[in-house]
């Protein structure tokens, strides 16, 4: 079961970008360099700031400047549903 998700992530980020502001933490484990403790860094930090933009991604603790820049094409910012 683990891999039958992890092979259905994987073809959703070859057809379609993550977005950073609505995705699942599964969703967002499968982005390079990024595992399951800092998609939930990730989500815990846009359930009290909206992402604006790709690059606000590195303000989350854990993911840098780089991790960023190996995603970049896979990433998209929708509107936030948070706030």
């Amino acid at each position: 079961m683990k891999v039958l998700a992890m092979v259905l992530l994987g073809f959703s980020l070859v057809f379609g970008a993550v977005d950073i502001n609505n995705a699942s933490p599964k969703e967002l484990s499968a982005l390079h360099g990024v595992g399951a403790k800092k998609a939930e860094a990730i989500v815990a930090y846009r359930d009290a700031n909206c992402f604006k933009n790709i690059g606000e991604l590195a303000k989350v603790k854990g993911i840098g400047k780089k991790t960023v820049e190996k995603n970049k094409e896979n990433l998209t910012v929708g509107e936030c549903k948070t706030k």
